[in-house]
């Protein structure tokens, strides 16, 4: 593919899906949070776990999904010319895969924000996810092998590749759902990583670049309404959907444009909610509590507790976010 010009980016596909993405995030959220209140789908405060005081809508997570399916429904056909890959190609068909195996990580989510399905049954469904995923003679998305700083690449078996990658989905997954704890707080960072994967494919990987920016333009327009005060949580098919589509496509883009750092991509790309699952896990062990029980032990609730208000907290995490994800940037074009 040529190069582009940054007038040919602003006016491109890239803008289009996101512009069309972030309409529909705009039409669709009102919908479905009438229809979160009609089913009931609303989250109660929790003296435990809660920060909001008020009884909130969930199933956000839906229109964020819808808004990516038009996005990439509108756009994916535009994004095809003799300098592309076919029109039904390899990447059409992983792209597909993604999609349908997102929107069952929402219908799942959306069932678990009514029912509240137990940690272990969540666990499981993850990981059948990523099974598929990675699976060969299905979605084939995986990491193939890995490079180490200051080493040589190392190709993976492919039994090692499908369980890695199996892995990978369900930390990413599961992260950026316990980090959603205040309001626009994972809409916005997963807006950061989405651009940063966004600027990384914009010349070499254009498929890869239109569903970055559908993913960027449906949670601008979630956060119309997610921003504090939330009207509508995006619930927790919502926040494993972003983790799983972001690490999905992470797989199929950044991890393999930089092969001579693929190990600290993610590392830093989604630097913020690992670190905060891994201090929720360090604390939690330390005071001999279960590892899966609710708690106010998250990254966010040690900013509030520190005096900042859900704003202020918000925009911290926010500016980390971009650090890491900027720092990524410049280590794979230093590198490559």
């Amino acid at each position: 593919m040529a190069d582009l010009s940054l007038t040919e980016i602003l006016t491109s596909r890239f803008t289009l899906a996101i512009l069309v993405s972030f309409v529909s995030a705009l039409v669709l959220t009102p919908v479905v949070l009438h229809l979160a209140v009609l089913a009931n789908a609303v989250d109660q405060p929790n003296r435990e776990r809660s920060v909001h005081t008020e009884p909130t809508p969930r199933w956000g997570g839906l229109a964020i999904y819808l808004a990516v399916v038009i996005g990439w429904l509108v756009v994916y056909p535009l994004s095809h010319h003799p300098a592309d890959v076919p029109m039904i190609g390899p990447y059409t068909v992983k792209s597909v895969w993604i999609l349908g195996l997102g929107g069952l990580v929402v219908l799942f989510g959306m069932l678990d924000d009514l029912y509240a399905f137990s940690a272990t049954w969540q666990a499981l469904f993850l990981l059948i996810v990523g099974a598929v995923l990675a699976h060969p003679d299905l979605a084939n998305v995986r990491i193939e092998g890995i490079g180490i700083p200051f080493g040589e690449y190392i190709n993976f078996s492919e039994t090692n590749s499908v369980l890695l990658t199996i892995l990978y989905v369900f930390l990413i997954s599961k992260t950026m759902d316990t980090m959603d704890g205040l309001d626009g707080l994972s809409a916005g960072i997963a807006v950061i990583m989405a651009s940063t994967m966004l600027v990384l494919a914009l010349w070499q990987q254009p498929l890869i670049g239109v569903l970055s920016a559908t993913v960027i333009g449906a949670c601008l327009g979630f956060l119309r309404y997610n921003w504090h005060p939330a009207k509508i949580f995006m619930g927790t098919g919502g926040a494993q959907f972003l983790g799983f589509f972001l690490a999905a496509i992470s797989i199929q883009g950044v991890v393999k444009t930089a092969a001579a750092v693929a190990f600290l991509v993610p590392v830093l790309l989604f630097g913020v909610p690992l670190f905060d699952a891994l201090l929720v896990v360090f604390r939690r062990a330390a005071s001999r509590a279960p590892i899966t029980q609710a708690d106010k032990r998250h990254l966010h609730h040690t900013l509030l507790g520190k005096g900042l208000n859900q704003r202020q907290a918000v925009t911290v995490i926010y500016a980390i976010t971009f650090l890491l994800c900027l720092t990524a940037v410049i280590v794979i074009k230093v590198v490559t």
